[in-house]
């Protein structure tokens, strides 16, 4: 059996995002954001740390996390969760945030680095495109599927930093969608959700 996890912070976002009939199915496990200590990710294939979880409680988690890694897993790491504080490798970059950038006329300076990842089968440029809070260097030998402009990476996909899989993103869907506003942010659930649920049963049969 695989089994892809999701951290509950314990916000309405999280709640909606979560537990609603919506996105439910996909998630074989919840767990309390703070009963990580005590969790038992042995059966885990997949870590998603939700967007905009507390980093001060992801923060002694760091070695919990690496020994997860390091088992040949994959953690899921969303947006505005502190990045650099517990994963490794993870270079970051904070830049002021235009939120009506769409009511402006322009263009946010997204694009596609890796337009051919499975990833965009179930996602286009519109569905990752809101806002953005900054960027990311990305480590040798990883992928950047989303960067803005020439700046960095919104959204990687890591698989050299440690023996399992990272999928690192600024993006914060959750949020939003928890919050009834920004429709792409729900459109990126929709796809995302199925797609880490397809690659998580793919990527446990080889560890």
């Amino acid at each position: 059996m695989t089994t892809l996890a999701v951290l509950d912070a314990g916000t309405y976002y999280h709640h909606r995002t979560i537990y609603e009939p919506r996105y439910r199915d996909f998630f074989d496990e919840i767990i309390y954001t703070r009963d990580l200590p005590e969790a038992d990710l042995s059966g885990v294939d997949t870590l998603l740390v939700s967007c905009r979880t507390d980093p001060s409680v992801l923060r002694p988690r760091r070695e919990q996390i690496a020994d997860f890694l390091a088992s040949g897993k994959t953690v899921v790491a969303m947006g505005s969760t502190g990045h650099p504080d517990w994963l490794p490798n993870v270079n970051w970059t904070d830049t002021p945030t235009n939120f009506w950038w769409w009511k402006e006329g322009g263009e946010i300076g997204l694009k596609l680095a890796t337009p051919d990842h499975p990833l965009f089968n179930q996602l286009s440029l519109a569905d990752v495109t809101w806002h953005y809070h900054g960027y990311f260097q990305v480590p040798d030998g990883a992928q950047s599927l989303v960067d803005v402009g020439d700046l960095g990476s919104i959204f990687y996909e890591d698989t050299v930093s440690t023996p399992g899989r990272l999928l690192i993103t600024s993006l914060d869907p959750m949020y939003h969608h928890g919050s009834y506003f920004m429709p792409a942010t729900t459109r990126f659930l929709d796809g995302f959700l199925p797609y880490l649920k397809e690659t998580t049963a793919e990527l446990a049969k080889t560890t």
